[in-house]
């Protein structure tokens, strides 16, 4: 999608969050808006073709719109419109705002796309709407395609909703573990001072030669467990699980805390333990129980930038800064905000100290 790589994309991102990080001057500050703005701006730069300004005032309006309707999902009425959407309909409360803000952010991008159709070289992507738009094209023949204007809206709202606060979020618990546990944080930046050093960013190739932070991000992820009931899903056809029997077309949800809470794989799981992902040499194990973007066919389809994303904007962050904590380590309270939609960290302040 474009000339520059979802690499390259995220690894300008952390270029300027780390400028950014550094103009609170070793301040208390929140990380929720760095990090949600950061993550955003990523997925403005895939599928738009350009990041936005942090004080730009259409993006801080689609920043808005995203983490309003993420919050509404999270709530109760919002887990209800989930599963009784054409009941709650008829129910007045905040969750009606969920298609009010879909619909707002929909013109946005209606606005994008047709800036797009107007300067569009169909030898030349440069970003997710042009693919789409050349895939149109390709298929305008074809009444039964799925390349319409229709599913590119759809498309654009899922990269934003999904996208935006489970990575954001993903990395701002992450970062309330670390301030958990000095020692872990310690040991991560001793790996990237061997790896990477100082003089340049940090890039996916690294990964390989760095078990020990690979380890904590996959500790971080399992531990967090983001979205304790997965999504849900449908079966295509009559299904025999065990005793029982599931007709086609039953809503299933996977519950992946079964999985990434499993005390055979995990010993102590309610503990955060690297060692999890780690053999007796040292070196990354993996696990077919590390599910966190659930499983089957129809797992995350953001799996691939998700991962890109926490592993690069987490290790650029530590490769710059050490991270202070308010309180003392054994006082940080690294227990979820449980509910039944997902987690999320309780609010939180830290201070970043350049390296």
């Amino acid at each position: 999608m474009g000339k520059k790589s979802i690499e390259e994309r995220i690894q300008e991102e952390a270029c300027f969050l780390v400028e950014r990080l550094k103009k609170t001057h070793e301040r208390p500050f929140d990380p929720t808006i760095p990090l949600t703005h950061a993550v955003s701006n990523i997925i403005c730069s895939v599928v738009f073709g350009n990041r936005f300004d942090y004080k730009d005032r259409k993006f801080l309006a689609v920043i808005n719109l995203t983490e309003e309707n993420n919050e509404l999902f999270r709530s109760f009425l919002g887990q209800l419109y989930n599963f009784f959407p054409t009941l709650m309909d008829y129910i007045p409360g905040p969750h009606h705002k969920l298609v009010k803000n879909s619909e707002e952010f929909k013109s946005f991008v209606l606005e994008r796309v047709k800036m797009h159709k107007e300067s569009l070289d169909l030898s030349c992507p440069r970003d997710f709407i042009d693919a789409f738009l050349i895939k149109m094209e390709q298929e305008r023949q074809n009444g039964q395609s799925e390349f319409n204007t229709d599913n590119l809206l759809r498309s654009t709202l899922d990269l934003f909703f999904a996208g935006t606060g489970t990575s954001s979020l993903t990395l701002r618990h992450g970062l309330l573990i670390l301030l958990k546990y000095p020692e872990i944080e310690a040991k991560v930046h001793e790996e990237i001072d061997r790896v990477i050093g100082r003089s340049r960013s940090p890039c996916m190739a690294d990964r390989s030669q760095m078990p020990y932070t690979d380890a904590v991000i996959h500790e971080m992820q399992r531990f967090i467990n983001l979205v304790p009931m997965g999504v849900p899903h449908a079966v295509t056809r009559d299904t025999h699980f065990r005793q029982y029997v599931i007709p086609k077309g039953t809503t299933i949800f996977p519950v992946l805390q079964s999985v990434l809470y499993d005390s055979r794989e995990f010993p102590k799981p309610e503990q955060f333990n690297p060692g999890h992902f780690l053999d007796e040499n040292g070196a990354f194990k993996k696990s077919d129980f590390f599910m966190p973007f659930s499983a089957g066919k129809r797992i995350c389809m953001g799996e691939g930038l998700a991962r890109m994303e926490i592993f690069l904007l987490l290790t650029t962050i530590l490769q710059n800064f050490t991270l202070k904590s308010l309180v003392e380590p054994k006082d940080v309270d690294i227990t979820p905000v449980m509910s039944f939609g997902s987690n999320a960290p309780k609010p939180y302040q830290l201070c970043v100290l350049p390296r």
